[in-house]
């Protein structure tokens, strides 16, 4: 058994791709998908579902790594942002080396910060330095850095 992805569900698939390519050196793997008909449908439980999309493949884990999925349904329900302490999968984390540069990068590229960047010493672990960002969807995602004792 092995973990495959995580996949999040956009309003511009290409554009929100082209985010996580750019800030967290994800790459994608071919093919693009696009998806229909009545196993789609019948899988997801999803009437006349239509999808495109393609798979990221996520940085650190080398070519058979875990992969983001970033989908678009031709039909979108819509959804309020979720806050850190909403029910459910929370958030994407990835360990950069600096928390303020990833930070400012994701903001001049369309996401935003969600708290403040804060540092804590978790005893036999290290310092952590961490904040929750936005990417230009409103999907959270913690940066954090983990300084080793």
């Amino acid at each position: 058994m092995r973990y495959a992805h995580t996949n999040i569900i956009s309003n511009d698939w290409r554009k929100l791709s082209h985010f996580y390519v750019k800030i967290f050196e994800c790459k994608i793997v071919p093919p693009i998908r696009n998806q229909s008909g009545d196993w789609l449908s019948r899988g997801t439980g999803v009437e006349n579902a239509r999808l495109e999309g393609a798979h990221l493949l996520l940085p650190g884990y080398g070519e058979k790594g875990p992969t983001l999925e970033i989908y678009q349904y031709e039909n979108i329900e819509p959804q309020e942002a979720v806050h850190p302490n909403t029910r459910g999968i929370g958030h994407l984390a990835f360990e950069v080396d600096n928390v303020e540069k990833v930070l400012q990068q994701m903001e001049l590229n369309g996401g935003s910060r969600s708290g403040e960047v804060t540092s804590r010493l978790v005893e036999g672990v290290g310092k952590i330095t961490f904040v929750y960002a936005r990417d230009p969807e409103g999907n959270l995602i913690e940066l954090q850095n983990w300084e080793k004792e």
